[in-house]
């Protein structure tokens, strides 16, 4: 190889490096990976690329699973789009599975971003006490010894303190949002880095591959209301953007 052509390729490579320094947008695109921002659908309608899942076997549309009264619809604010989870006194959750609705390899984007907002959380509702909480984001990873799945609830918190975590055996959940901090109603950015959680709460190294990726909303329990906006779903590289 040339003098010449070693001095060009090494300035393409630090060209490269410094434009990741300080924030190069093509560098920043090419690490991550939209999950879900819900502009492919019809506003009003439930998104169809979710699903309720109660096994390998038993997979419905989101549709399927909405009982009256209950919410899972795409709205638009100032031309964006992005899902509203509402129940009053149920539970509802719905999912999209890696592999199929998208595809996350922990190895090369071990972090998620989301961003979302808390019109209405339960009155009284602890994730401590039945596991109760207005809005959370599930990362599951398939399922323990026993069959039961494992699971990093991330939770929209109506009681308990930003970084407070819970464990019911193979669910761990982690409150990052909470209506003790200002707020509530307003759009909030959260970036997880989910294979250093799951280090924390389960002390092994996760599977490259999770399950699934869920959306729940939650007031069964306190028999309230919950109401919890989403959107901008969002696996990134360990690299962070400037």
């Amino acid at each position: 190889m040339s003098r010449f052509v070693a001095y060009t390729l090494l300035g393409g490579v630090l060209m490269m490096l410094e434009l990741g320094a300080y924030g190069g947008g093509a560098l920043w695109e090419q690490s991550a990976s939209v999950v879900e921002d819900f502009e492919q659908y019809e506003v009003g309608s439930v998104p169809e690329q979710w699903f309720r899942v109660n096994g390998e076997d038993d997979v419905r549309p989101a549709r399927e699973g909405l009982k009256d009264g209950e919410q899972f619809e795409v709205l638009e604010e100032e031309g964006n789009q992005f899902v509203r989870l509402y129940t009053n006194g149920e539970y509802i959750r719905f999912s999209q599975r890696n592999g199929k609705e998208f595809d996350w390899n922990l190895k090369k984007r071990p972090r998620l971003k989301w961003r979302w907002r808390a019109p209405h959380l339960p009155e009284g509702a602890s994730e401590k006490e039945e596991n109760d909480t207005g809005g959370a984001v599930y990362v599951t990873f398939g399922t323990d010894w026993l069959g039961r799945p494992k699971s990093i609830k991330y939770t929209y918190s109506s009681s308990l303190p930003v970084g407070t975590t819970v464990s019911f055996g193979p669910l761990k959940v982690i409150v990052v949002e909470s209506a003790q901090e200002p707020g509530t109603g307003s759009w909030k950015t959260e970036t997880r880095n989910v294979a250093e959680d799951y280090r924390q709460v389960f002390g092994d190294d996760p599977p490259n591959k999770p399950a699934s990726i869920t959306l729940s909303g939650d007031s069964d329990t306190t028999g309230d209301e919950s109401k919890v906006d989403v959107d901008d779903i969002t696996s990134l590289s360990p690299h962070r953007a400037k």
